[in-house]
């Protein structure tokens, strides 16, 4: 993984090669902070051992009793599911994958309804085995499974922390379970059992991604340059600092869209604290050119576009074709319309001295994936150092958790009581 960082100097809000060379004294000081937690596997910094302590052994024993899958269903949601489907969504696979990590029962339905539920695998994934979006989904696709003569006792495999109620219905059944890792939160769990099961029932490379993300381990270094990742998370706390309090991940790659659902979560849920923060915008390169850079270019001066991009990639040829003003495309082919794509909107937001980051992968394959994962989460915990923020945590998640279990009759939560508190100013369409 490459990071550019050039199109950061001189713009507005920018940043000059003396303030670079100022805030490397700190990231170095952040590096060692981060060494000791990792050092301690205290809780967070623990993810970043991942490429050391994940088992990738365990995890194919583990599902290896599901044999030849059609499909496979990731019961979970958030970090329980979003980088899972980014392995997914970016690797090709004879497997399918879905996900069901929202609870609209319009969705749910049409995806039961099209699921082969006897040669389904059903992965169901919540640390603390009590998350109520993940529970009301398993128990109706376990009642789907039963209406069709299918043993959702055979079809059914569990990602959980040690104990709770997942926990205790896979020692009830015998089903084959994996641990979620000690001290990993949700959001940074993709190199664990949390997001390679998934892969390993598709067939990928799962050595491979744990390769990646100790590529990635291995470029950290105590300067900003000389470590790709460091370089990021240090730009974009600098660049916020200074007013881009929005961050664009503008992958051009349709296999990387979920990439950046996945970078929104781990940006927005660790860095959103204490009043400050930058906001993550996901778009798509080159659809979003025509759909958001108007405002990316000439709009307020308070984002920082981050496009990310694979240098090698298939290729598909355009025709030849004798249509007026369309000649100069023919005998071309997409990847080079896609490449000129993205060095038009790059050079165009430069042009305007709005700040942009460039992240090159040398593939989307399972190696780059996990150096990319591996990378954005690290750049992700140096940002925290620099803010001072508790990176690992999510009070406000929380808070909305007991809120909504305290109104389903699961507890007595007082936050649930704030729902009664809500003013209302109704502007009606009823005639």
């Amino acid at each position: 993984m490459d990071v550019d960082i050039g199109n950061v100097l001189g713009t507005s809000p920018g940043l000059t090669t003396e303030y670079l060379d100022r805030l490397d004294d700190r990231v170095t000081d952040a590096h060692g902070t981060i060494e000791d937690g990792m050092a301690t596997e205290e809780f967070g910094y623990a993810a970043l051992t991942l490429p050391e302590t994940a088992d990738p052994d365990t995890i194919r024993t583990t599902v290896s009793g599901f044999e030849d899958p059609e499909a496979v269903v990731t019961v979970g949601i958030g970090g329980s599911a979003l980088g899972a489907a980014t392995l997914a969504n970016a690797l090709e696979s004879d497997v399918d994958a879905y996900f069901l990590d929202n609870v609209d029962p319009d969705h749910t339905e049409r995806l039961l309804a099209e699921l082969p539920l006897a040669e389904t695998v059903v992965n169901v994934v919540s640390n603390s085995g009590t998350t109520a979006e993940t529970l009301a989904n398993f128990l109706v696709i376990r009642e789907a499974m039963d209406r069709n003569g299918v043993d959702w006792t055979e079809r059914t495999v569990v990602t959980t922390g040690p104990e709770g109620n997942l926990r205790r219905l896979a020692d009830r059944h015998d089903l084959p379970a994996l641990d979620v890792p000690a001290g990993v939160p949700g959001r940074f769990s993709v190199l664990s059992t949390v997001g390679l099961a998934v892969a390993a029932l598709q067939g990928h490379d799962v050595e491979a991604i744990i390769r990646g993300g100790a590529d990635g381990k291995a470029s950290l270094a105590g300067s900003l340059y000389d470590s790709p990742a460091y370089a990021y998370g240090a730009v974009a706390y600098a660049l916020a600092e200074r007013g881009a309090l929005t961050n664009v991940l503008l992958p051009y790659a349709e296999s990387l869209e979920t990439f950046a659902e996945w970078f929104a979560q781990l940006w927005a849920e660790s860095l959103g604290k204490d009043g400050v923060g930058q906001t993550p915008a996901r778009a798509l390169g080159a659809t979003d050119q025509h759909s958001q850079l108007q405002l990316y270019r000439a709009g307020p001066r308070d984002k920082l576009v981050t496009f990310v991009r694979p240098r090698e990639r298939a290729d598909v040829a355009i025709p030849e074709t004798d249509l007026e003003g369309l000649a100069y495309l023919g005998g071309g082919s997409l990847g080079g319309l896609l490449d000129a794509e993205f060095e038009a909107t790059e050079a165009s937001l430069a042009a305007a001295d709005r700040p942009t980051v460039r992240i090159e992968i040398d593939r989307v394959d399972e190696r780059a994936l996990g150096e990319l994962l591996y990378g954005m989460e690290a750049a992700c915990v140096l940002y925290g150092e620099l803010a001072s923020l508790e990176t690992f945590t999510q009070p406000a998640v929380e808070w909305g958790k007991r809120a909504a279990r305290g109104l389903l009759g699961g507890g007595d939560f007082p936050e649930a009581d704030a729902v009664s508190d809500k003013r209302e100013l109704v502007i009606s369409g009823d005639r």
